[in-house]
């Protein structure tokens, strides 16, 4: 699983400002990788029906144990219930002992310049 590639789930109003949310995650150990990865398809899922996500898209280098996440959301306030809910709260804390570093960053930007290039995540991200 390189990329999951960008997935429109809700179309966002035109020409609005969207929340976006980046991550890098590095697993310590080759292992931590391969949880991370037993994890994703329940918080694919878990994103794939959230309340005020526009889109998401993953980036997964397993064997280098790196990890980027893009999405973005109607509000700050969509991507916190998000996070601190379904699969994605057991997942990230079953994986807090495995990460060797997390990074993690957000910023506005508008709704028509969907979906955002890699680039400018890796631009926003150590």
């Amino acid at each position: 699983m390189p990329t999951l590639p960008w997935t429109a789930l809700n179309s966002p109003p035109h020409d609005t400002e969207v929340h976006v949310f980046a991550s890098r995650f590095e697993t310590r150990t080759l292992w931590g990788a391969l949880k991370f990865l037993a994890g994703t398809p329940a918080v694919w899922r878990q994103v794939r029906r959230s309340p005020g996500v526009y889109g998401a898209t993953l980036k997964a280098k397993p064997l280098r144990r790196t990890f980027w996440t893009l999405s973005a959301w109607e509000s700050k306030a969509a991507l916190d219930d998000f996070a601190r809910s379904g699969a994605h709260r057991p997942a990230a804390r079953g994986l807090a002992t495995q990460m060797a570093n997390a990074t993690f960053t957000t910023w506005q930007a508008r709704s028509d310049d969907l979906p955002l290039p890699w680039s400018e995540v890796f631009r926003r991200l150590p």
